[in-house]
C-alpha cells in the first residue's frame, strides 16, 4: 500500500485558520454608522490574507470565515452571525470579501512594488464595493446615489489607510510566514 500525499499540510491547515481568525477577529473592530454598514477592520486582514498566502488558501479562508458567520458563529461585524447576516443588506459587502480576495491573488505575481500592492487591493476594493452596493440597493430599493452615501463614501477614507497599511505591513509579514 503507497502512502497518500495530503492535500493540504499542517502549515497550510495552520495558515488558512490563523487568516480566518484574523478575519473574524478585525471584523469586530468596529464603528458603527447610518443604516447599519459599519467602517472594520475585516479588508484589512483580507487584504492580508490574500498579499501573504498562496490562492486556494487565502480563497478558502475567507470562505471558511464566510461559512462560519453563516452557520451561526458570531464572526460578523458586532458579532453577528447567521444566514440573517449574511444575506441581509450588508452581505454582498461581505461576500465581496471573496471577490477582493479573489482579484488580489490572482494578480499577485505581479504585484511586486508597493504601489502594485495598492492597486491590486484597490481593484478588490473596487470589485467588494460593486457587488456589496448593487446587493444593498436591491434589497433596500434605495437609488444609487443614495446607496453610495450610505455605502462608500463614508467608507473611503478609512479603505484608503487600510490599503495603504496593508502594503506596507504586507513584506514584513511575509518575511515571518516563510520562517513559519
Amino acid at each position: 500500500m503507497t502512502e497518500r500525499t495530503p492535500i493540504f499540510s499542517t502549515r497550510d491547515l495552520a495558515l488558512c485558520a490563523l487568516f480566518t481568525a484574523l478575519i473574524a477577529i478585525f471584523s469586530q473592530i468596529a464603528i458603527p454608522l447610518p443604516m447599519g454598514v459599519p467602517v472594520n477592520m475585516a479588508l484589512l486582514a483580507v487584504y492580508l490574507c490574500a498579499l501573504l498566502i498562496p490562492f486556494k488558501f487565502s480563497m478558502l479562508s475567507i470562505a471558511a470565515f464566510l461559512l462560519l458567520g453563516l452557520i451561526g458563529v458570531p464572526v460578523f461585524a458586532g458579532f453577528r452571525g447567521g444566514p440573517a447576516a449574511l444575506f441581509g443588506k450588508t452581505g454582498g459587502y461581505l461576500m465581496g470579501y471573496l471577490l477582493t480576495g479573489a482579484a488580489i491573488g490572482l494578480t499577485r505575481k505581479w504585484v511586486t512594488s508597493f504601489w502594485a500592492r495598492c492597486s491590486a487591493m484597490l481593484l478588490g476594493l473596487l470589485l467588494c464595493y460593486v457587488f456589496g452596493t448593487l446587493w444593498f440597493m436591491n434589497l433596500t430599493n434605495l437609488g444609487l446615489m443614495e446607496s453610495l452615501g450610505y455605502c462608500v463614501i463614508p467608507f473611503l477614507p478609512g479603505d484608503a489607510a487600510k490599503i495603504l497599511l496593508a502594503a506596507m505591513l504586507a513584506p514584513r509579514l511575509a518575511t515571518a510566514i516563510k520562517r513559519m
